[in-house]
């Protein structure tokens, strides 16, 4: 899988967005990035142990319809309407209050790298391709 080729040498949470081809017929959640062919999907960022991140992520996974209670090893799609969400609730300073087996713990130093994602999903996504979050734990 994606994710143990990228895995970390120390644990913890790693958290991945990946951009890739639009794909009506794929499922908004749970779908295999190795299903997508190396050169149609690439990483578009990157966070180490930012856990108010991936329980913000893990909402929209659920809402979704996303069934995996621990939500470690699962994709979700973000839609351009996620991420403007997002963007609001970076801003605001709104994230959930999340923590988990190894995860650290969200500073709020991460605000600029998060808003830097912010943009450079919105640009994958003007070109017409899809955002995704995985994450491994």
């Amino acid at each position: 899988m994606v994710a143990r080729q990228q895995k970390e040498t120390i644990m913890g949470l790693d958290m991945y967005a990946y951009t890739l081809p639009k794909n009506l017929d794929r499922p908004c959640v749970d779908f295999d990035l190795d299903d997508i062919p190396d050169e149609e999907r690439r990483r578009l960022h990157y966070w180490r142990k930012h856990p108010n991140l991936h329980g913000w992520m893990a909402s929209i996974y659920f809402e979704k319809g996303g069934a995996d209670d621990e939500f470690n090893v699962n994709t979700v799609e973000l839609t351009s309407a996620d991420i403007d969400a997002l963007e609001r609730a970076i801003i605001d300073g709104t994230l959930p209050d999340t923590s988990g087996f190894f995860f650290g713990e969200t500073t709020g130093e991460e605000r600029e790298d998060d808003l830097e994602f912010i943009r450079k999903a919105r640009a994958e996504l003007a070109q017409g391709r899809t955002v995704a979050y995985y994450a491994w734990w």
